[in-house]
């Protein structure tokens, strides 16, 4: 006969409560998110997006899911609506190549009035199948700057802008547009005004409004990914408004260069905090979630990294204001100038849409060092000073045995009746023992000096 032998299987561990309920809230969080997406079914319709952002990876998200969508219903054009100061030069050709590739046409439209196609928006605007502008609105100025806004300079300089300029004037070509202006807009940052850049070849009309944008693309001729179409029918399609969705509306929020700086101060205020007192839950988790969204804000602007440096050096000084100096001294003080002057660098950028407002980084500056020093220096005080409520100040205080103590049983302290674990058991019922340590509801207490144990 075959001996059975037992099976003993693993036992799972769960998660702390705290940490389970956390990760729910996330995936509710995310889930609520992904519902707020629009689902849309009309077919042969005119898609709209609105591209009113700085260039970066939201916004060729958001422009690639908007294709995508017109390809899946069979739209008869996507007008994306831009207003653009810039943005990422790899964004860009994003945003371009997604173009180039779509089956739909695609109608670029620099609107409202004042608005304007700057730099990678001038590569944008003239990849697509059909470029109109709005009037007062103006286009150009495409010359590549480095990440933290000025020029390129030596041999990298020449590299980025001729392979820039031959960019420029590849995309022109290829929809029979004006190549020399195209080249000089990158290498003499040249712009034009609506006027001027039809006259120049630039874009194709001027259009008002979206009737008369419609309008005037109707019986055209283009080349899309799956060949030569025409234009036709769009005065009569549905016009269907494809905007960002809650997601994509929030991941454009946080790329704004204001709240990532924010994001990162409170970040490293949480974690700090956490840091000084590692009982509390909630700071840590907070700086953990406020430094990822700061990470992702910071992959979608040109940023200095040297201002990064000097930020996560004002919190290294404020730890050390908190543990080597308690007390506004010279640790405090250093660490409040390094987060200015890193907050201030984060972003250094000619262009004021990626610029960290001034004003937002000298009162956050100012008010992060005093209200972290002051609580700093509090928890720490608070630490070296003797417990003198709660469970905690029962340690040293003398109770009295109520039971035999081997090594469990109970003891009298405070007016009331405790349930104690002895240390140097046995003891015995009535004998005078001190409390050494609290584990929940359970003291663990030895017998005083001097005082007889049980044999």
């Amino acid at each position: 006969m075959c001996a059975t032998l037992p099976v003993t299987l693993p036992r799972l561990r769960l998660p702390p409560r705290r940490v389970r309920l956390a990760i729910a809230c996330v995936f509710l969080i995310a889930g609520l998110v992904a519902a707020c997406g629009r689902d849309i079914h009309e077919r042969e319709a005119v898609h709209i997006l609105t591209a009113d952002a700085e260039v970066n990876p939201v916004l060729s998200g958001y422009i690639d899911r908007g294709i995508d969508e017109a390809e899946d219903t069979g739209a008869r054009a996507v007008v994306i609506k831009l207003d653009t100061p810039g943005g990422l030069v790899a964004s860009m050709e994003d945003i371009v190549q997604r173009i180039q590739s779509s089956e739909v046409p695609v109608i670029v439209w620099v609107a409202p009035a004042g608005a304007k196609a700057a730099s990678a928006g001038t590569f944008i605007t003239m990849s697509a199948h059909v470029a109109a502008m709005a009037p007062s609105t103006r286009i150009g100025a495409a010359h590549p700057v480095a990440v933290g806004g000025g020029d390129i300079e030596g041999t990298l300089g020449e590299k980025v802008e001729n392979d820039a300029a031959a960019y420029a004037r590849a995309i022109a070509e290829e929809r029979d547009r004006n190549a020399d202006w195209a080249e000089d807009a990158v290498r003499k940052s040249v712009s034009a005004t609506a006027t001027e850049a039809v006259e120049l070849d630039v874009v194709d009309y001027i259009a008002r409004d979206l009737d008369e944008l419609l309008a005037q693309a109707e019986g055209r001729d283009v080349s899309v990914a799956g060949g030569e179409v025409r234009l036709a029918g769009l005065a009569e399609a549905e016009r269907v408004e494809n905007d960002m969705t809650l997601a994509e509306r929030f991941l454009l929020l946080l790329s704004d260069p204001t709240i990532a700086f924010l994001l990162l101060t409170l970040g490293g205020l949480g974690l700090l905090i956490e840091i000084l007192n590692p009982g509390i839950f909630a700071p840590g988790v907070f700086g953990i979630i406020m430094l990822i969204l700061a990470f992702f804000a910071l992959g979608t602007l040109p940023v200095n990294w040297a201002g990064v440096a000097l930020i996560v050096l004002a919190f290294a000084m404020f730890a050390a204001e908190a543990f080597i100096v308690p007390g506004f001294g010279a640790f405090g003080i250093g660490g409040a100038i390094a987060l200015i002057v890193g907050g201030l660098l984060l972003t250094s950028s000619e262009q004021p849409e990626f610029q960290v407002s001034r004003w937002v980084v000298i009162v956050t500056g100012v008010v992060t060092a005093v209200f972290f020093v002051m609580v700093a220096t509090a928890i720490i005080r608070s630490r070296r000073m003797p417990a003198s409520s709660g469970i905690e100040a029962m340690i040293g205080q003398v109770a009295t045995a109520r039971s035999y103590l081997n090594p469990e049983g109970f003891v009298f302290i405070q007016g009331e009746r405790w349930k104690a674990v002895a240390e140097n058991a046995p003891i015995d019922e009535g004998t005078p023992v001190e409390v050494v340590d609290v584990k929940g509801l359970t003291l663990t207490v030895r017998a005083k000096d001097g005082q007889a144990q049980a044999t």
